[in-house]
């Protein structure tokens, strides 16, 4: 004879237990990162507040802008208070980034070679209660470095986004959530997102992201079109669409930046 008390007891208490193979739930707040895709797959559907997360990245400025802007631009939105940005390897161009939600008025840049420095001035904004989010570029930190700066975050309730190099991609980490990201090999146009650690089970396939937003894509196609059609008024037939693709002028989102196509912009 069974004991209803007990089966009742256990049922109750494996509804509430978090499973390995099942994609957790959040256990604190949010921000969508404002790709669909990648919503789906984040524990509560977003970029966890009060937590770190660590973006490994095949260069200090690749892919930032277009993995990070539409949160950053949420954030700003919601708490009113300034992104400050913590070793970044280019000066942002304002322009381009207002154009995509996020006022220059809003961001707060922090200059430091020194490792030492940027630690302390990541640690000192998190702790600021005005401060929206932190964005740091911290390739020589140590995982007790991290840990502090984790810890931070979470008593403040802060965005925070480490980015270092993928080399450390097999280091042992306090970041909530990383995330590898690194253009496709096999179509140059998307972003593939690694996911390395979630509270969850291991990604199957890398998330796909369209290197370059729809604004941007639209923009360049116009910009494409426009050629053609001045060198048919020159008399001049266009040698096909992908040499036509490749004059098309860029305009880097980080001055003096190089090549990268997630930092195309457009002032509005």
């Amino acid at each position: 004879m069974g004991l209803p008390f007990l089966d009742s007891f256990s049922a109750a208490a494996g509804r509430g237990v978090w499973h390995a193979d099942e994609l957790g739930l959040a256990d604190a707040q949010v921000v969508a990162t404002g790709h669909a895709a990648l919503d789906a797959e984040l524990p509560g559907g977003g970029w966890p507040v009060g937590a770190m997360t660590e973006l490994l990245l095949p260069a200090p400025e690749a892919h930032v802008w277009r993995l990070l802007l539409p949160a950053l631009a949420q954030a700003v939105a919601t708490r009113g208070g300034p992104v400050v940005l913590i070793g970044a390897p280019y000066e942002p161009c304002g322009a381009s980034l207002a154009a995509q939600g996020l006022p220059v008025e809003a961001l707060m840049l922090v200059r430091s070679e020194a490792p030492a420095a940027r630690l302390w001035a990541c640690e000192q904004a998190l702790r600021c209660a005005d401060v929206s989010a932190v964005v740091a570029w911290l390739p020589q930190a140590r995982v007790g470095e991290l840990r502090r700066l984790q810890l931070a975050a979470a008593q403040h309730e802060v965005l925070l986004f480490v980015c270092r190099p993928e080399s450390v991609a097999l280091s042992a980490s306090p970041a909530r959530l990383r995330i590898q990201a690194d253009r496709s090999e096999a179509d140059v146009s998307q972003i593939e997102l690694h996911i390395l650690k979630r509270r969850g089970p291991p990604l199957a396939a890398p998330v796909m992201l369209p290197a370059r937003n729809e604004r941007m894509t639209a923009l360049l196609a116009a910009a494409r079109l426009r050629r053609k059609l001045r060198l048919q008024q020159q008399g001049v037939a266009p040698a096909g669409e992908p040499a036509a693709s490749a004059t098309v002028v860029r305009i880097d989102a980080w001055k003096g930046g190089p090549d990268a196509l997630d930092r195309l912009a457009v002032v509005a």
